[in-house]
Protein backbone atom coordinates (compact mmCIF):
# COMPACT_ATOMS: atom_id res chain seq x y z
CA UNK A 1 0.00 0.00 0.00
CA UNK A 2 1.52 3.31 -1.10
CA UNK A 3 0.96 6.72 0.41
CA UNK A 4 -1.39 9.27 -1.13
CA UNK A 5 -0.34 12.75 -0.04
CA UNK A 6 -2.99 15.46 -0.23
CA UNK A 7 -1.70 19.03 -0.22
CA UNK A 8 -3.51 22.36 -0.29
CA UNK A 9 -2.82 25.00 -2.94
CA UNK A 10 -4.12 27.80 -0.74
CA UNK A 11 -6.83 30.32 -1.36
CA UNK A 12 -5.06 32.73 -3.68
CA UNK A 13 -1.90 33.17 -5.72
CA UNK A 14 1.70 32.04 -5.18
CA UNK A 15 2.51 34.97 -2.85
CA UNK A 16 0.07 33.54 -0.28
CA UNK A 17 1.41 29.98 -0.43
CA UNK A 18 3.18 28.75 2.70
CA UNK A 19 6.91 28.11 2.22
CA UNK A 20 6.70 24.49 3.37
CA UNK A 21 3.90 23.74 0.92
CA UNK A 22 5.77 25.50 -1.87
CA UNK A 23 8.89 23.34 -1.28
CA UNK A 24 6.86 20.11 -1.32
CA UNK A 25 5.14 21.11 -4.57
CA UNK A 26 8.46 22.04 -6.18
CA UNK A 27 10.09 18.75 -5.19
CA UNK A 28 7.32 16.52 -6.55
CA UNK A 29 7.93 14.82 -9.91
CA UNK A 30 4.24 14.90 -10.84
CA UNK A 31 1.20 16.28 -9.08
CA UNK A 32 -2.43 15.37 -9.70
CA UNK A 33 -4.91 18.23 -9.34
CA UNK A 34 -8.68 18.24 -9.30
CA UNK A 35 -8.66 21.20 -11.68
CA UNK A 36 -6.04 23.31 -13.44
CA UNK A 37 -8.18 26.38 -12.85
CA UNK A 38 -6.18 27.82 -9.93
CA UNK A 39 -3.62 30.69 -9.96
CA UNK A 40 -0.97 28.69 -8.04
CA UNK A 41 -1.09 25.91 -10.65
CA UNK A 42 -0.49 28.35 -13.49
CA UNK A 43 2.42 30.05 -11.72
CA UNK A 44 4.09 26.77 -10.72
CA UNK A 45 3.76 25.47 -14.29
CA UNK A 46 5.91 28.42 -15.35
CA UNK A 47 8.51 27.21 -12.84
CA UNK A 48 8.54 23.75 -14.39
CA UNK A 49 6.22 21.85 -12.02
CA UNK A 50 4.23 19.16 -13.87
CA UNK A 51 0.54 18.77 -13.17
CA UNK A 52 -2.06 16.27 -14.41
CA UNK A 53 -5.68 17.33 -13.91
CA UNK A 54 -9.07 15.64 -13.73
CA UNK A 55 -10.82 18.43 -15.64
CA UNK A 56 -11.96 15.91 -18.26
CA UNK A 57 -14.01 14.07 -15.60
CA UNK A 58 -16.21 17.14 -15.13
CA UNK A 59 -17.32 16.92 -18.75
CA UNK A 60 -18.61 13.36 -18.29
CA UNK A 61 -21.16 14.08 -15.58
CA UNK A 62 -24.10 16.44 -15.12
CA UNK A 63 -23.74 16.78 -11.35
CA UNK A 64 -20.72 17.17 -9.04
CA UNK A 65 -21.09 14.11 -6.79
CA UNK A 66 -20.27 11.50 -9.49
CA UNK A 67 -17.32 13.72 -10.52
CA UNK A 68 -15.90 13.60 -7.00
CA UNK A 69 -16.52 9.88 -6.74
CA UNK A 70 -14.74 9.12 -10.03
CA UNK A 71 -11.75 11.32 -9.15
CA UNK A 72 -11.33 9.69 -5.74
CA UNK A 73 -11.65 6.20 -7.24
CA UNK A 74 -8.94 6.95 -9.84
CA UNK A 75 -6.65 8.28 -7.10
CA UNK A 76 -7.21 5.16 -4.98
CA UNK A 77 -6.33 2.89 -7.91
CA UNK A 78 -3.15 4.87 -8.69
CA UNK A 79 -2.06 4.98 -5.05
CA UNK A 80 -2.21 1.19 -4.91
CA UNK A 81 0.53 1.11 -7.59
CA UNK A 82 2.84 3.99 -6.54
CA UNK A 83 3.09 6.95 -4.11
CA UNK A 84 1.27 10.00 -5.51
CA UNK A 85 0.57 13.62 -4.59
CA UNK A 86 -2.87 15.17 -5.03
CA UNK A 87 -3.28 18.95 -4.79
CA UNK A 88 -6.59 20.71 -4.11
CA UNK A 89 -7.61 24.36 -3.84
CA UNK A 90 -7.51 25.89 -0.36
CA UNK A 91 -7.01 23.48 2.55
CA UNK A 92 -7.62 19.75 1.98
CA UNK A 93 -10.03 19.51 4.90
CA UNK A 94 -12.19 22.52 4.08
CA UNK A 95 -15.00 22.09 1.55
CA UNK A 96 -13.21 19.39 -0.42
CA UNK A 97 -15.46 16.39 -1.09
CA UNK A 98 -12.84 14.31 -2.90
CA UNK A 99 -10.62 14.37 0.17
CA UNK A 100 -13.49 13.21 2.38
CA UNK A 101 -14.01 10.25 0.03
CA UNK A 102 -10.31 9.45 0.21
CA UNK A 103 -10.38 9.56 4.02
CA UNK A 104 -13.35 7.17 3.97
CA UNK A 105 -11.30 4.80 1.78
CA UNK A 106 -8.41 5.09 4.26
CA UNK A 107 -10.69 4.11 7.16
CA UNK A 108 -11.68 1.04 5.14
CA UNK A 109 -8.00 0.13 4.79
CA UNK A 110 -7.79 0.70 1.05
CA UNK A 111 -5.07 3.42 1.04
CA UNK A 112 -2.77 5.41 3.30
CA UNK A 113 -3.65 9.13 3.21
CA UNK A 114 -1.41 11.92 4.52
CA UNK A 115 -2.83 15.45 4.75
CA UNK A 116 -0.37 18.29 4.21
CA UNK A 117 -0.93 22.01 4.83
CA UNK A 118 -2.55 24.67 2.77
CA UNK A 119 -4.27 27.92 3.57
CA UNK A 120 -8.05 27.68 3.81
CA UNK A 121 -10.06 30.22 1.85
CA UNK A 122 -11.84 31.09 5.11
CA UNK A 123 -9.07 33.28 6.55
CA UNK A 124 -8.86 35.65 3.57
CA UNK A 125 -12.66 35.62 3.32
CA UNK A 126 -12.99 36.82 6.92
CA UNK A 127 -10.35 39.44 6.25
CA UNK A 128 -11.97 40.66 3.03
CA UNK A 129 -15.43 40.89 4.61
CA UNK A 130 -14.13 42.28 7.93
CA UNK A 131 -16.21 39.83 9.96
CA UNK A 132 -15.42 37.97 13.18
CA UNK A 133 -16.36 34.25 13.01
CA UNK A 134 -16.88 34.19 16.78
CA UNK A 135 -20.22 35.90 16.09
CA UNK A 136 -21.28 32.61 14.50
CA UNK A 137 -20.99 31.52 10.89
CA UNK A 138 -22.00 28.69 8.57
CA UNK A 139 -20.05 27.24 5.68
CA UNK A 140 -22.43 25.59 3.21
CA UNK A 141 -21.90 23.66 0.00
CA UNK A 142 -23.51 25.54 -2.89
CA UNK A 143 -24.00 22.33 -4.85
CA UNK A 144 -25.97 20.63 -2.11
CA UNK A 145 -27.73 22.60 0.59
CA UNK A 146 -31.28 23.16 1.76
CA UNK A 147 -32.79 26.40 2.98
CA UNK A 148 -33.63 24.48 6.17
CA UNK A 149 -29.89 24.36 6.90
CA UNK A 150 -29.53 28.16 6.93
CA UNK A 151 -29.24 30.15 10.15
CA UNK A 152 -30.44 33.60 9.14
CA UNK A 153 -29.03 35.21 12.29
CA UNK A 154 -25.40 34.26 11.63
CA UNK A 155 -22.85 34.88 8.89
CA UNK A 156 -23.52 32.49 5.99
CA UNK A 157 -20.74 31.56 3.56
CA UNK A 158 -21.64 29.46 0.52
CA UNK A 159 -18.72 27.79 -1.26
CA UNK A 160 -18.62 25.56 -4.35
CA UNK A 161 -20.39 28.18 -6.48
CA UNK A 162 -18.56 27.70 -9.77
CA UNK A 163 -20.67 29.34 -12.47
CA UNK A 164 -23.88 31.25 -13.23
CA UNK A 165 -25.91 28.01 -13.17
CA UNK A 166 -24.82 27.04 -9.65
CA UNK A 167 -25.26 30.69 -8.60
CA UNK A 168 -28.81 30.56 -9.94
CA UNK A 169 -29.56 27.43 -7.89
CA UNK A 170 -28.15 29.12 -4.78
CA UNK A 171 -30.22 32.23 -5.47
CA UNK A 172 -33.48 30.30 -5.85
CA UNK A 173 -32.80 28.37 -2.66
CA UNK A 174 -32.04 31.51 -0.64
CA UNK A 175 -35.13 33.27 -2.00
CA UNK A 176 -37.25 30.63 -0.27
CA UNK A 177 -36.29 32.32 3.01
CA UNK A 178 -34.76 35.74 2.34
CA UNK A 179 -36.51 38.65 0.67
CA UNK A 180 -35.72 39.03 -3.03
CA UNK A 181 -33.66 42.22 -2.63
CA UNK A 182 -31.68 41.06 0.43
CA UNK A 183 -28.03 42.20 0.00
CA UNK A 184 -25.49 39.43 -0.68
CA UNK A 185 -21.79 39.79 -1.43
CA UNK A 186 -19.93 37.90 -4.15
CA UNK A 187 -16.33 37.38 -3.01
CA UNK A 188 -13.80 36.35 -5.66
CA UNK A 189 -10.14 35.42 -5.08
CA UNK A 190 -10.15 36.69 -1.49
CA UNK A 191 -6.71 37.75 -0.26
CA UNK A 192 -5.08 37.76 -3.68
CA UNK A 193 -4.07 40.67 -5.88
CA UNK A 194 -7.26 40.12 -7.91
CA UNK A 195 -9.57 40.09 -4.87
CA UNK A 196 -13.02 41.45 -5.70
CA UNK A 197 -16.10 42.05 -3.56
CA UNK A 198 -19.42 42.86 -5.22
CA UNK A 199 -22.61 43.42 -3.22
CA UNK A 200 -25.88 42.92 -5.10
CA UNK A 201 -29.54 42.31 -4.29
CA UNK A 202 -30.24 38.59 -4.06
CA UNK A 203 -32.28 38.45 -7.25
CA UNK A 204 -29.21 39.60 -9.24
CA UNK A 205 -26.84 36.99 -7.77
CA UNK A 206 -26.49 34.98 -10.99
CA UNK A 207 -26.32 38.04 -13.27
CA UNK A 208 -24.01 40.55 -11.59
CA UNK A 209 -20.41 39.41 -12.16
CA UNK A 210 -18.40 36.55 -13.58
CA UNK A 211 -18.34 33.63 -11.15
CA UNK A 212 -15.56 31.02 -11.03
CA UNK A 213 -14.09 28.38 -8.73
CA UNK A 214 -12.57 31.08 -6.46
CA UNK A 215 -16.03 32.52 -5.71
CA UNK A 216 -17.74 32.46 -2.33
CA UNK A 217 -21.19 33.91 -1.63
CA UNK A 218 -21.65 35.80 1.62
CA UNK A 219 -25.07 36.36 3.17
CA UNK A 220 -24.95 38.72 6.18
CA UNK A 221 -27.01 38.11 9.34
CA UNK A 222 -30.52 39.56 9.43
CA UNK A 223 -30.68 42.67 11.58
CA UNK A 224 -34.42 42.81 12.26
CA UNK A 225 -37.28 40.38 12.58
CA UNK A 226 -39.05 41.70 9.48
CA UNK A 227 -36.18 40.31 7.39
CA UNK A 228 -36.61 36.89 9.00
CA UNK A 229 -40.36 36.27 8.97
CA UNK A 230 -39.79 32.83 7.43
CA UNK A 231 -37.49 31.77 10.25
CA UNK A 232 -38.84 29.64 13.11
CA UNK A 233 -36.75 31.59 15.62
CA UNK A 234 -38.56 34.80 14.71
CA UNK A 235 -42.01 33.36 15.37
CA UNK A 236 -40.90 31.88 18.66
CA UNK A 237 -39.46 35.26 19.66
CA UNK A 238 -42.76 36.97 18.76
CA UNK A 239 -44.75 34.58 20.96
CA UNK A 240 -42.28 34.98 23.85
CA UNK A 241 -42.56 38.77 23.52
CA UNK A 242 -46.37 38.68 23.54
CA UNK A 243 -46.28 36.57 26.70
CA UNK A 244 -43.44 38.60 28.26
CA UNK A 245 -43.61 41.43 30.82
CA UNK A 246 -43.99 44.14 28.16
CA UNK A 247 -46.24 42.05 25.94
CA UNK A 248 -49.97 41.81 25.30
CA UNK A 249 -52.33 41.69 28.32
CA UNK A 250 -54.59 39.18 26.54
CA UNK A 251 -51.76 36.79 25.65
CA UNK A 252 -50.23 37.12 29.12
CA UNK A 253 -53.33 35.84 30.89
CA UNK A 254 -54.00 32.83 28.64
CA UNK A 255 -53.76 29.30 30.00
CA UNK A 256 -53.91 25.85 28.43
CA UNK A 257 -57.56 25.69 29.49
CA UNK A 258 -58.55 29.10 28.14
CA UNK A 259 -57.02 28.34 24.75
CA UNK A 260 -58.79 25.00 24.23
CA UNK A 261 -61.71 26.47 22.29
CA UNK A 262 -59.40 28.41 19.97
CA UNK A 263 -57.44 25.31 19.00
CA UNK A 264 -60.67 23.53 18.09
CA UNK A 265 -61.94 26.56 16.18
CA UNK A 266 -58.71 27.04 14.23
CA UNK A 267 -58.53 23.33 13.37
CA UNK A 268 -62.06 23.47 11.98
CA UNK A 269 -61.26 26.57 9.92
CA UNK A 270 -58.23 24.81 8.45
CA UNK A 271 -60.40 21.81 7.56
CA UNK A 272 -62.81 24.18 5.82
CA UNK A 273 -59.94 25.61 3.77
CA UNK A 274 -59.01 22.07 2.71
CA UNK A 275 -62.59 21.38 1.62
CA UNK A 276 -62.59 24.60 -0.39
CA UNK A 277 -59.22 23.62 -1.95
CA UNK A 278 -58.03 27.15 -1.18
CA UNK A 279 -54.23 27.08 -0.86
CA UNK A 280 -53.99 30.69 0.30
CA UNK A 281 -56.58 30.08 3.00
CA UNK A 282 -54.74 26.91 4.04
CA UNK A 283 -51.53 28.92 4.55
CA UNK A 284 -53.42 31.43 6.68
CA UNK A 285 -55.41 28.91 8.72
CA UNK A 286 -52.48 26.55 9.24
CA UNK A 287 -50.58 29.54 10.61
CA UNK A 288 -53.40 30.05 13.13
CA UNK A 289 -53.13 26.38 14.17
CA UNK A 290 -49.36 26.80 14.52
CA UNK A 291 -49.94 29.87 16.70
CA UNK A 292 -51.89 27.71 19.14
CA UNK A 293 -49.07 25.14 19.26
CA UNK A 294 -46.45 27.82 19.97
CA UNK A 295 -48.66 29.51 22.58
CA UNK A 296 -49.15 26.26 24.49
CA UNK A 297 -45.41 25.52 24.29
CA UNK A 298 -44.60 29.02 25.59
CA UNK A 299 -47.08 28.66 28.45
CA UNK A 300 -45.37 25.38 29.35
CA UNK A 301 -41.97 27.08 29.26
CA UNK A 302 -43.17 30.06 31.30
CA UNK A 303 -44.48 27.68 33.97
CA UNK A 304 -41.25 25.68 33.92
CA UNK A 305 -42.96 22.40 32.96
CA UNK A 306 -41.86 21.90 29.34
CA UNK A 307 -40.70 23.83 26.28
CA UNK A 308 -40.89 23.65 22.50
CA UNK A 309 -37.71 21.53 22.28
CA UNK A 310 -39.34 18.85 24.42
CA UNK A 311 -42.43 18.90 22.19
CA UNK A 312 -40.24 18.48 19.10
CA UNK A 313 -38.16 15.73 20.69
CA UNK A 314 -41.28 13.85 21.78
CA UNK A 315 -42.97 13.84 18.38
CA UNK A 316 -39.70 13.17 16.52
CA UNK A 317 -38.91 10.15 18.69
CA UNK A 318 -42.47 8.90 18.24
CA UNK A 319 -42.36 9.21 14.45
CA UNK A 320 -39.06 7.33 14.25
CA UNK A 321 -40.21 4.69 16.73
CA UNK A 322 -43.55 4.08 15.02
CA UNK A 323 -42.11 3.94 11.49
CA UNK A 324 -39.66 1.02 11.76
CA UNK A 325 -40.37 0.25 8.08
CA UNK A 326 -38.79 3.63 7.22
CA UNK A 327 -36.17 4.16 9.93
CA UNK A 328 -35.51 0.50 10.77
CA UNK A 329 -35.42 -2.89 9.10
CA UNK A 330 -39.12 -3.86 9.30
CA UNK A 331 -40.84 -4.72 6.00
CA UNK A 332 -44.47 -3.87 5.27
CA UNK A 333 -46.70 -4.70 2.30
CA UNK A 334 -49.22 -1.87 2.37
CA UNK A 335 -50.76 1.01 4.35
CA UNK A 336 -53.03 -1.33 6.33
CA UNK A 337 -49.99 -3.21 7.65
CA UNK A 338 -48.43 0.15 8.59
CA UNK A 339 -51.53 0.98 10.67
CA UNK A 340 -51.47 -2.45 12.32
CA UNK A 341 -47.79 -2.02 13.24
CA UNK A 342 -48.52 1.50 14.54
CA UNK A 343 -51.22 0.21 16.89
CA UNK A 344 -49.04 -2.67 18.10
CA UNK A 345 -46.13 -0.31 18.83
CA UNK A 346 -48.52 2.09 20.54
CA UNK A 347 -49.81 -0.69 22.80
CA UNK A 348 -46.27 -1.75 23.67
CA UNK A 349 -45.36 1.85 24.54
CA UNK A 350 -48.27 2.23 26.93
CA UNK A 351 -47.69 -1.15 28.56
CA UNK A 352 -50.27 -2.85 30.75
CA UNK A 353 -53.16 -0.45 31.28
CA UNK A 354 -55.22 -0.34 34.48
CA UNK A 355 -58.91 0.48 34.30
CA UNK A 356 -61.02 0.66 31.15
CA UNK A 357 -59.30 0.66 27.78
CA UNK A 358 -61.66 3.50 26.81
CA UNK A 359 -59.83 5.75 29.24
CA UNK A 360 -58.43 8.74 27.40
CA UNK A 361 -60.75 8.36 24.39
CA UNK A 362 -63.40 10.84 25.60
CA UNK A 363 -63.51 14.19 23.75
CA UNK A 364 -65.44 16.91 25.56
CA UNK A 365 -65.53 19.02 22.39
CA UNK A 366 -67.19 16.37 20.22
CA UNK A 367 -69.67 13.59 21.01
CA UNK A 368 -69.28 12.27 17.46
CA UNK A 369 -65.51 11.94 17.85
CA UNK A 370 -65.95 10.30 21.26
CA UNK A 371 -68.29 7.68 19.73
CA UNK A 372 -65.82 7.07 16.92
CA UNK A 373 -62.93 6.68 19.39
CA UNK A 374 -64.87 4.29 21.64
CA UNK A 375 -65.91 2.07 18.73
CA UNK A 376 -62.43 2.05 17.19
CA UNK A 377 -60.85 1.09 20.53
CA UNK A 378 -63.41 -1.69 21.10
CA UNK A 379 -62.87 -2.98 17.56
CA UNK A 380 -59.11 -3.20 18.18
CA UNK A 381 -59.75 -6.12 20.60
CA UNK A 382 -62.33 -7.87 18.40
CA UNK A 383 -65.53 -6.34 19.80
CA UNK A 384 -66.89 -5.50 16.36
CA UNK A 385 -69.03 -6.75 13.49
CA UNK A 386 -67.07 -8.82 10.96
CA UNK A 387 -68.25 -6.47 8.18
CA UNK A 388 -70.49 -3.47 7.51
CA UNK A 389 -73.61 -5.67 7.12
CA UNK A 390 -73.81 -6.12 10.86
CA UNK A 391 -73.62 -2.36 11.40
CA UNK A 392 -76.41 -1.79 8.85
CA UNK A 393 -78.63 -4.39 10.56
CA UNK A 394 -77.98 -2.73 13.93
CA UNK A 395 -78.89 0.66 12.47
CA UNK A 396 -82.20 -0.72 11.13
CA UNK A 397 -82.94 -2.20 14.57
CA UNK A 398 -82.16 1.05 16.43
CA UNK A 399 -84.08 3.14 13.89
CA UNK A 400 -87.19 1.04 14.40
CA UNK A 401 -86.82 1.27 18.18
CA UNK A 402 -86.60 5.05 17.90
CA UNK A 403 -89.71 5.21 15.70
CA UNK A 404 -91.56 3.06 18.22
CA UNK A 405 -90.65 5.48 21.03
CA UNK A 406 -91.70 8.46 18.89
CA UNK A 407 -95.14 6.83 18.55
CA UNK A 408 -95.72 5.67 22.11
CA UNK A 409 -92.69 6.45 24.27
CA UNK A 410 -91.59 9.17 26.66
CA UNK A 411 -89.35 12.12 25.85
CA UNK A 412 -86.53 10.50 27.82
CA UNK A 413 -86.88 7.22 25.90
CA UNK A 414 -86.87 9.06 22.57
CA UNK A 415 -83.68 10.87 23.56
CA UNK A 416 -82.08 7.58 24.53
CA UNK A 417 -83.08 5.74 21.36
CA UNK A 418 -82.10 8.61 19.08
CA UNK A 419 -78.67 8.54 20.70
CA UNK A 420 -78.45 4.85 19.77
CA UNK A 421 -79.33 5.73 16.17
CA UNK A 422 -76.53 8.28 15.99
CA UNK A 423 -74.12 5.84 17.60
CA UNK A 424 -74.85 3.19 14.95
CA UNK A 425 -74.42 5.79 12.19
CA UNK A 426 -70.98 6.56 13.56
CA UNK A 427 -70.21 2.83 13.44
CA UNK A 428 -71.29 2.66 9.78
CA UNK A 429 -69.04 5.64 9.02
CA UNK A 430 -66.12 3.84 10.66
CA UNK A 431 -66.58 0.77 8.44
CA UNK A 432 -66.38 2.97 5.36
CA UNK A 433 -63.38 4.90 6.71
CA UNK A 434 -65.36 8.13 7.00
CA UNK A 435 -64.64 10.58 9.79
CA UNK A 436 -68.07 11.41 11.27
CA UNK A 437 -66.69 14.64 12.72
CA UNK A 438 -65.35 15.75 9.34
CA UNK A 439 -68.57 14.65 7.61
CA UNK A 440 -70.64 16.72 10.04
CA UNK A 441 -68.40 19.76 9.58
CA UNK A 442 -68.82 19.39 5.82
CA UNK A 443 -72.60 19.02 6.14
CA UNK A 444 -72.85 22.14 8.33
CA UNK A 445 -70.75 24.16 5.89
CA UNK A 446 -72.84 22.94 2.98
CA UNK A 447 -76.08 23.85 4.75
CA UNK A 448 -74.76 27.33 5.64
CA UNK A 449 -73.62 27.90 2.04
CA UNK A 450 -76.93 26.85 0.50
CA UNK A 451 -79.06 28.65 3.06
CA UNK A 452 -77.09 31.81 2.38
CA UNK A 453 -78.15 31.49 -1.27
CA UNK A 454 -81.78 31.13 -0.17
CA UNK A 455 -81.40 34.28 1.97
CA UNK A 456 -79.94 36.17 -1.00
CA UNK A 457 -82.85 35.17 -3.25
CA UNK A 458 -85.40 36.27 -0.64
CA UNK A 459 -83.58 39.58 -0.20
CA UNK A 460 -83.43 40.18 -3.96
CA UNK A 461 -87.19 39.62 -4.19
CA UNK A 462 -87.88 42.49 -1.78
CA UNK A 463 -90.12 40.23 0.29
CA UNK A 464 -89.75 38.63 3.71
CA UNK A 465 -89.38 34.93 4.45
CA UNK A 466 -92.93 34.50 5.70
CA UNK A 467 -94.25 35.62 2.33
CA UNK A 468 -92.82 32.50 0.67
CA UNK A 469 -94.21 29.00 0.83
CA UNK A 470 -91.98 26.11 1.85
CA UNK A 471 -92.10 24.85 -1.76
CA UNK A 472 -90.82 28.19 -3.03
CA UNK A 473 -88.00 28.31 -0.49
CA UNK A 474 -87.16 24.70 -1.32
CA UNK A 475 -86.89 25.63 -5.00
CA UNK A 476 -84.22 28.19 -4.06
CA UNK A 477 -82.43 25.44 -2.12
CA UNK A 478 -82.53 23.13 -5.13
CA UNK A 479 -81.23 25.95 -7.32
CA UNK A 480 -78.26 26.34 -4.96
CA UNK A 481 -77.60 22.58 -5.19
CA UNK A 482 -77.72 22.71 -9.00
CA UNK A 483 -75.30 25.65 -9.12
CA UNK A 484 -72.85 23.80 -6.86
CA UNK A 485 -72.97 20.70 -9.04
CA UNK A 486 -72.38 22.83 -12.14
CA UNK A 487 -69.36 24.53 -10.55
CA UNK A 488 -67.92 21.18 -9.47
Amino acid sequence: MHQLTVIGLGAGDLDQLQMGVYKKLKSASKIYVRTMDHPVVKELQQEGVVFESFDAVYEKHETFQPVYEEISQKLIEMAQMEPIMYAVPGHPLVAEQTVQLLIAAMLEGKIDVKIEGGQSFLDPIFGALKIDPIDGFQLLDGTNFSIHDVNMRGHVLIAQVYDSFSASEVKLTLMEKYRDDYPVTIVTAAGSSTEKLTTVPLYELDQAVEINNLTTIYVPPVENDLDALRDWTTFRKIIATLRGPNGCPWDQKQTHESLKKYLIEEAHEFLAAIDEEDDFAMVDELGDVLLQVFLHAQIGEDAGYFNLEEVLASISEKMIRRHPHVFGDVNVEDAEEVVANWEEIKRAEKGEQSGSMLKGEYRASSSLQTSYNYQKKAASVGFDWPNADGAWDKFAEEWQEFRDEVTKGTAKARLDEFGDVLFTLVNIARFYKISPEEAMIHANEKFARRFKFVEEQVKMSGKSFNEFTLEQLDSFWNEAKALEKKEN
